[in-house]
């Protein structure tokens, strides 16, 4: 009876396991949030229930649990990490600094929401990713002119921003109308990394610094060089947010009226749920992920493809491109997509017409040359997974049989040669019989 139960069980598992691990579907499913407080649960409720609306299993979990781990018998427990812990200064369990780089590494997601809490571990991952935090740990962002009006807050620590970033694919096609609400710590993006971009930045009158102290020395970070929150895609798609706030995710600041200061509009609602149910969208690969099928080239008026090509030959290369809307694969069209036939350097740089349906494909002829060719593709757009396709393919000259038998270049060698027979032949006949 017991192995029958268990049977059943594990029958009972598998549309769920076949789902989670489903190659069609590149939505994360299964989340790992820690906290330091299991508070948050309630407090953070309308961001964590609009992503279980959603189809995501949430596992919360204290940040020094000793138990933790993301990884057992070699494979990973979960598709995405939430750090919504700023404080802590050890994890739990299997967890540390490399093992949340490894997990991002290995094409996992991540989001690190601090505050003025934030310890080292936390400041460190940021760093790792890009993104540092200002140094001074009683720092924050202070703006006494785009703050938000309130009765209660006098610092102007609460920060009324409406700078996005402009990029539908990111937040959306529909416009954030209001401000979204920021009290947090600052950062500045590594001008190394080409990765990270600022999703979120503080106005040209932002400064971060301690507000309980007067400033002795110009502040480190100022204007709009201070991001709010940051994006990073990394080259093997991982996607990362960094948020120097954990109160922009709560419920106080989604459900908060907003008006900022110098503006005469009052929003009954804040722009926060708006914008990080968005950026959560692109974050977990609901919104601009892309997938390459039925990579295909072939001569012209044949349909097979060959192993491979002779110089001057008329070829026809095509590929289809989706783009997952969240629940199913979709066209992605767009005319920026080119194939390069490329051998040391592109000989030959096409842009692929697109059929409106996800079909590119474009016609050419191979290059005077022979060798080692690729088909090449290299995609990349702000917000979108990068394509990277290759396909090699020989190309070879002509035969000694596939030549033309007189070339029309040629003719003047002809008449080189043939006029030098006739020349020696007459001086042959003039010199043996013309005395």
């Amino acid at each position: 009876m017991a192995k029958t139960a268990i049977f059943f069980a594990l029958i009972s598992l598998l549309p769920i396991i076949c789902n989670s691990f489903s190659p069609d579907n590149p939505t994360d499913q299964r989340l790992l949030v820690l906290v330091d407080d299991f508070a948050i649960k309630s407090s953070h409720s309308i961001f964590f229930n609009s992503l279980k609306s959603r189809g995501f299993d949430l596992d919360f979990k204290l940040a020094d649990d000793p138990k933790l781990a993301l990884k057992r018998y070699g494979q990973y427990l979960y598709d995405g990490l939430i750090l919504f812990s700023p404080s802590i200064k050890k994890f739990g369990g299997s967890l540390d600094l490399g093992t949340v780089l490894e997990f991002v590494d290995s094409g996992h997601d991540l989001i690190i929401a601090a505050d003025a809490s934030a310890s080292e571990l936390i400041r460190d991952i940021a760093t790792e990713c890009g993104v540092d935090f200002d140094e001074d740990p009683d720092a924050v962002v202070i703006d006494h002119t785009g703050y938000a009006v309130s009765e209660t807050e006098g610092d102007h620590t609460l920060i009324a921003s409406d700078d996005f970033i402009q990029s539908d694919v990111i937040l959306g096609d529909k416009k954030i109308e209001a401000p979204v609400l920021f009290r947090g710590i600052g950062h500045s993006l590594n001008a190394a990394n080409s990765l990270v971009l600022k999703v979120l930045s503080a106005s040209s009158s932002a400064y971060s610094a301690n507000p309980k102290t007067k400033l002795s020395n110009p502040p480190s970070l100022t204007g709009s060089a201070i991001s709010l929150v940051s994006v990073v895609q990394a080259r093997n798609n991982a996607r990362i947010v960094v948020s120097g706030s954990l109160s922009l995710f709560s419920n106080r600041l989604f459900r908060s009226v907003v008006q900022k200061a110098g503006s005469s509009t009052k929003h009954e609602k804040s722009g926060n749920e708006q914008f990080v149910t968005e950026l959560s969208k692109w974050l977990f690969h609901e919104r601009g992920h892309l997938k390459s099928v039925n990579v295909s080239h072939h001569k012209v008026g044949e349909m097979d493809e060959p192993a491979l090509y002779r110089i001057n030959d008329d070829l026809e290369y095509s590929v289809e491109i989706y783009e997952w809307s969240g629940k199913s694969w979709k066209p992605y069209v767009a005319e920026d997509v080119q194939v390069q036939f490329y051998m040391m350097s592109p000989y030959v740089l096409k842009t692929l017409s697109n059929d409106g349906k996800g079909l590119y494909s474009t016609s050419f002829r191979v290059p005077d040359v022979y060798g080692v060719f690729q088909f090449k593709i290299e995609y990349q757009r702000l917000g979108y997974t990068s394509l990277s396709l290759s396909k090699q393919i020989p190309v070879r000259p002509f035969r000694h049989n596939e030549y033309d038998r007189f070339i029309m270049a040629a003719y003047p060698y002809y008449g080189a040669s043939f006029s030098t027979m006739a020349g020696f032949f007459v001086f042959t006949i003039v010199y043996l019989y013309h005395k």
